[in-house]
């Protein structure tokens, strides 16, 4: 589904992303792990060609459509949610006819309620879910989700993990950067760990070192859990 091989991109002089190669494979759930500012949202923008590269390649598999979650996501605060996703909507193409129905399946999906609620008086976490709804419109065959947990509470990130099992499950391929690494553990099939632009560590489900997630991370940045 998605090669991403020998990734660059550096901002005047500093390199936000120095060498990333990895493979995803189609229906996998894949996800980009490391502390704030280790190249994990620059990769995504990269796959994404919001940001250009410096050096490296990306292979997307033709014709797949992809549906984005941004970290910060950023709606008109006089619109209702239903607004917003009735203006994506019309982006894509969605037909007039089933752009009704497509806004209640995807407000429904993330537990948003299609009411007049304008998008300023709308919480962190529904924010959130927001955006998730706007990423699933068009029904995509890749997702990129880009923190989707900031901002929600206990019971809302319990509802979204189930959300990415269900998901997985109808065959969509995700890609998933998150700080929860209880939530990648329990859902993803597999993960890198980046540190300074590279990839340190490859996890996936099959790992055989014994150790939780957690440890691994630690391990792999160079810290431990009593730092």
């Amino acid at each position: 589904m998605l090669t991403c091989d020998r990734l660059k991109k550096t901002f005047r002089d500093k390199t936000a992303v120095a060498d990333i190669s990895f493979t995803i494979a189609d229906g996998e759930l894949f996800a980009l792990l490391g502390r704030n500012g280790a190249g994990k949202t620059t990769t995504i923008k990269m796959i994404l060609g919001l940001l250009p590269k410096d050096n490296g390649d990306i292979h997307i598999t033709e014709g797949v459509r992809i549906g984005y979650s941004p970290e910060t996501p950023y709606f008109p605060g006089y619109l209702s949610g239903s607004q917003v996703l009735g203006y994506y909507g019309r982006i894509q193409g969605l037909k007039r006819s089933e752009l009704s129905a497509e806004i209640k399946r995807v407000m429904q999906a993330v537990g948003l309620r299609p009411d007049k609620t304008k998008v300023k008086d709308y919480s962190k976490g529904m924010l959130q879910r927001l955006a998730m709804a706007q990423a699933l419109l068009g029904d995509p065959e890749m997702l990129v989700l880009d923190e989707p947990t900031a901002g929600l509470d206990a019971l809302g990130r319990l509802e979204f993990v189930e959300s990415l099992r269900q998901m997985k499950a109808s065959g969509k391929t995700i890609i998933l950067n998150s700080h929860i690494l209880s939530d990648v553990e329990r859902v993803c099939d597999r993960a890198v760990i980046i540190d300074a632009g590279r990839i340190v560590y490859e996890w996936s489900q099959a790992d055989s070192s014994g150790q939780t997630l957690e440890a691994v991370f630690l391990k792999s940045i160079g810290r431990t859990s009593h730092e």
